[in-house]
């Protein structure tokens, strides 16, 4: 398959994520998910343990849709806490794969960079296949793939923020220095253009839900992604031209005509 992704030694060829709360309901989230093409959800193991028949319902739903899910250890803060969570997840969900959040400030969401470094050995010892959700640092990273993981997932900027890439310098560093490991930019993206520019700059996928889940309508909002992911990576792959500080003519000024008065 051209240009497909690799994950954990699974391929695909969307690379677009979408979590699957806050949707107003699980139909526009049903659609949302098929018009998009996406082949990831992100699943929370608190929603289907605490939403009874609905948790039931919609977790039929989503194996219906035929996407691999990611469990979450969203609203963890310590290592200890996304440790249990992952294993339960594990049971529910009967995957391996886990999305590690461990957050260590309540306002911003930031990761607790320490706990998810401890988190992420633990659960790589007990074969989890652990995407981590980091900040932009480039020795966490470092720390993260020397204790086994094999994706990392940077934020753009905080979760549910809607702001972007806060701080593309670090993102692009990033992609620099880790040049084949699969990065995935994790939060923050709120329209199409900042998805668009995370592909130009080479990254490898998307994972976000807010921006499709609040949106006006959440099915061209999500078609609008997946659209915009298309554009970025065509631009990454096909070498975008450098910016100059000078303007530079498209048509060459030598032999053309002029008159002397």
């Amino acid at each position: 398959m051209a240009d497909a992704l690799t994950l954990y030694g699974t391929t695909l060829q969307s690379r677009l994520m979408l979590g699957t709360a806050q949707y107003p309901s699980p139909a526009i989230l049903a659609e949302a998910i098929k018009i998009s093409k996406a082949e990831i959800v992100t699943v929370s193991l608190r929603r289907e343990t605490t939403g009874g028949t609905g948790g039931r319902e919609f977790w039929t739903m989503i194996k219906e849709l035929g996407v691999h899910v990611l469990p979450n250890t969203a609203g963890c803060h310590t290592a200890k806490e996304a440790i249990l969570t992952a294993e339960l997840a594990r049971d529910v969900f009967d995957t391996d794969w886990i999305k590690l959040e461990v957050i260590g400030h309540a306002d911003t969401l930031q990761p607790d960079v320490f706990g998810l470094v401890d988190g992420a050995r633990e659960l790589t010892a007990q074969g989890f296949k652990v995407f981590p959700y980091t900040t932009d640092d480039i020795v966490v990273a470092e720390k993260l793939l020397a204790v086994g993981c094999e994706v990392l997932m940077p934020w753009g900027a905080p979760i549910g923020s809607g702001k972007g890439l806060n701080n593309r310098f670090a993102l692009k560093a990033m992609r620099a220095h880790f040049p084949r490991v699969p990065l995935v930019v994790d939060a923050g993206i709120g329209v199409p253009s900042h998805a668009a520019e995370a592909m130009e700059l080479g990254y490898d996928a998307i994972l976000l839900n807010t921006a499709v889940a609040k949106a006006g309508d959440p099915v061209q909002m999500a078609k609008g992604f997946a659209l915009g992911l298309e554009a970025g990576r065509l631009a990454y792959l096909a070498g975008a031209m450098e910016p100059r500080d000078m303007a530079v003519p498209s048509t060459p000024v030598l032999g053309l005509a002029f008159s002397e008065i």
